[in-house]
């Protein structure tokens, strides 16, 4: 007979949230903050790369897009938003930047590289033409990774 067997707690690993200074993507920190535990450790990711720059600077700061050092500069400054946001949704955040083309290829770097075991995604659920031409970010995430990804969809507004 086998008695009883005593596991001790799993701790998770961090949260990477894909924060892109958007509504949607502050919207998805909200929502996995009411699907996890609080106290969870996290990273606000801003991916950045100059010229198609990818994020919504901080109150919408201006900056030159052909400059990497202002592009840079500009993506710390919406992980930190981002971090911030973590942080009153009761997580343990960094803020983390990385440069890097596709941006789902550098949100699976940054999950694998800080050994993320949730990656949160808000998705737009672009149709059409455009979503055709524009592919998505959250389905090449998933298709890239083995890592599990929590996907936010975008709020709807029911109107009578």
């Amino acid at each position: 007979m086998v008695g009883p067997t005593h596991k001790e707690p799993v701790i998770p690993g961090p949260v990477l949230f894909a924060y892109d200074g958007s509504e949607l993507a502050q919207f998805a920190i909200e929502q996995a903050a009411r699907e996890l535990t609080p106290g969870r450790a996290a990273f606000a990711l801003c991916v950045w790369q100059p010229a198609d720059v990818g994020f919504i600077p901080v109150d919408h700061q201006h900056f030159d897009a052909q400059d990497a050092a202002q592009v840079q500069q500009a993506a710390e400054q919406v992980a930190a938003h981002g971090a911030a946001l973590a942080e009153q949704a009761g997580f343990r955040p960094q803020s983390l930047t990385i440069k890097a083309a596709p941006t789902w290829k550098g949100i699976v770097e940054a999950a694998h590289d800080h050994h993320a075991t949730l990656i949160v995604l808000g998705t737009h659920h672009r149709t059409g033409i455009i979503g055709h031409l524009q592919g998505s970010v959250t389905a090449a995430v998933i298709s890239h990774t083995t890592i599990s990804v929590l996907v936010v969809h975008q709020q709807t507004v029911d109107t009578p």
